[in-house]
C-alpha cells in the first residue's frame, strides 16, 4: 500500500513543469497515462506519450537561448483542441504572454458565440492578445522601453468537430502526414502559411503595402530582412514596427528606424486555413522554426511514420539537433556538452507537438472525454 502510493506520488510530480489535468468532474485529478514517460536530459525536456480528445500526443522542447524564449501548450475540452507553438524572439516576455492570454481569449470568444469555431473566432483571439500585449508595452514603457522590441511567431491549430483550423503569425510551421493510397508510402503536407522576408511571396506582399519605402526589405549578410532588423513580417509584440510613439527614445538606438514610421510595418493579422479532415490524415508535426531550419517536411515526415509513437517529438529534436552537428562538422555528442546561450550559435530553441489522429473519435464526433490542459513551463 505505501509502495503505491509513493509510485503515484512520484507520478504526479513533473519534472517538465506542465500539468496535465481530467477536469470532467468537479474534482480536478492528475492525469496518469500507462507507459507514459517525462523528463529531462540536459537542456532537452520531453512528454514521450500522452492522450488527448482526437488521438495521442508526444512533445519536447530543447533550450538554446539563455532564457528559453518558446512557448506552448495544448489544450482539449468540449469544443475539441487546441494546440499553440509560439516562438519568441528578443526576450522571452511574448511568448510567454501569447501562452497566458490566447487560448484564455479563445475560451471567452467561443463562450460569447456558443462555442461554434470558425476563422474569426481565432481572428479575434488573436487580436484580443496583440492588443493585451501592447497595454502592456504602455505600462512599461517608462521602466522597460525595449519590451516594445520583443515579439512571438504564433502557430494555432484547432481541431473542430471533424474541421482543422490552422492560424500562423511569422515561421513556425504544421505539416500533416498523409497516407498514400494502400501502398503503406506518406506524403507530407504543410498546412501554415508563413511569414518570413527570406520568402519571395513575402517581399513582394511586403514592397505592394509600402510602395514608397525601398528599404522595406533588405537583404543583409544574405538575409532578408524587414527594415534590415527582422526576419518576419507577422508577430504578436514588435510594437516598436508598429506603433510610431514606441520607435523613439529611450528605446534602443539599435531599433530605431531613421525615418518617420507612416503605417505599421509589422501585421498582427493571422493567416488561416481550415482543412477538412480525411481518414487518410495520419499525424500532425507543429514545431517552431527552429525545427524547419534542419529538417525538410518531407524528412520529419518520414521519421514519424517510420518511428514508434512513444518519444517521437524527442526523436524529431534529436535529428534536428545531429543535423546542426553535421552542419558545424562536429559530433552529436559535443553540441549536447555546449551551454546555453552559446548554445545558440548552433540552433535555435526548438519546440515540437505531435498529433496522432483518431479518426473513430474525429468521424464520430464523439471525442475522448479527456479535458486536458498541458503547456511549457515558463523556466529553464
Amino acid at each position: 500500500m505505501l509502495r503505491s502510493l509513493m509510485n503515484l506520488l512520484s507520478s504526479c510530480l513533473k519534472p517538465l513543469g506542465l500539468s496535465e489535468k481530467n477536469n470532467s468532474s468537479n474534482t480536478c485529478k492528475w492525469v496518469i497515462n500507462g507507459g507514459s514517460r517525462e523528463g529531462k536530459d540536459g537542456l532537452l525536456w520531453y512528454r514521450d506519450f500522452g492522450k488527448y480528445a482526437s488521438g495521442d500526443y508526444s512533445m519536447a522542447v530543447v533550450q538554446a537561448n539563455q532564457v528559453l524564449e518558446d512557448q506552448c501548450q495544448i489544450e482539449s475540452g468540449s469544443f475539441g483542441t487546441f494546440v499553440g507553438v509560439y516562438d519568441g524572439h528578443g526576450g522571452p516576455e511574448a511568448s510567454r504572454f501569447v501562452c497566458d492570454h490566447l487560448f484564455r481569449h479563445f475560451q471567452e470568444i467561443l463562450a460569447e458565440i456558443q462555442g461554434v469555431v470558425t476563422d474569426d473566432t481565432i481572428k479575434r483571439a488573436f487580436h484580443a492578445t496583440e492588443e493585451g500585449f501592447t497595454a502592456l508595452v504602455s505600462k512599461l514603457w517608462s521602466t522597460r522601453p525595449n519590451i516594445a522590441a520583443v515579439g512571438s511567431c504564433c502557430l494555432v491549430g484547432v481541431i473542430y468537430q471533424q474541421t482543422l483550423f490552422v492560424a500562423n503569425l511569422g515561421d513556425s510551421r504544421v505539416v500533416l502526414g498523409k497516407r498514400v493510397g494502400n501502398t503503406g508510402g506518406i506524403a507530407a503536407v504543410q498546412l501554415s502559411t508563413e511569414h518570413n522576408a527570406n520568402i519571395e511571396a513575402v517581399r513582394h506582399e511586403l514592397k505592394a503595402l509600402h510602395p514608397n519605402d525601398p528599404q522595406i526589405v533588405v537583404l543583409k549578410h544574405g538575409v532578408w530582412r524587414v527594415k534590415g532588423i527582422i526576419q518576419i513580417s507577422r508577430s504578436i509584440g514588435d510594437v516598436y514596427l508598429k506603433i510610431p510613439q514606441y520607435n523613439r527614445e529611450p528605446l534602443n538606438g539599435k531599433f530605431r528606424l531613421p525615418e518617420p514610421m507612416n503605417m505599421p510595418i509589422l501585421s498582427a493579422d493571422p493567416t488561416i486555413l481550415s482543412h477538412p479532415l480525411q481518414p487518410n490524415d495520419s499525424f500532425l508535426i507543429f514545431a517552431s522554426d527552429g525545427l524547419w531550419e534542419h529538417l525538410s517536411n518531407e524528412t520529419a515526415v518520414d521519421i514519424v511514420h517510420s518511428h514508434p509513437r512513444e518519444g517521437i517529438a524527442k526523436r524529431l529534436v534529436k535529428a534536428a539537433l545531429q543535423e546542426a552537428a553535421r552542419k558545424r562538422e562536429m559530433r552529436y555528442s559535443d553540441l549536447r556538452k555546449i551551454d546555453k546561450t552559446v548554445r545558440r550559435h548552433f540552433h535555435d530553441d526548438i519546440t515540437v507537438i505531435v498529433l496522432f489522429l483518431n479518426h473513430e473519435f474525429i468521424s464520430g464526433g464523439t471525442m475522448q472525454d479527456l479535458r486536458l490542459s498541458i503547456r511549457s513551463t515558463l523556466e529553464h
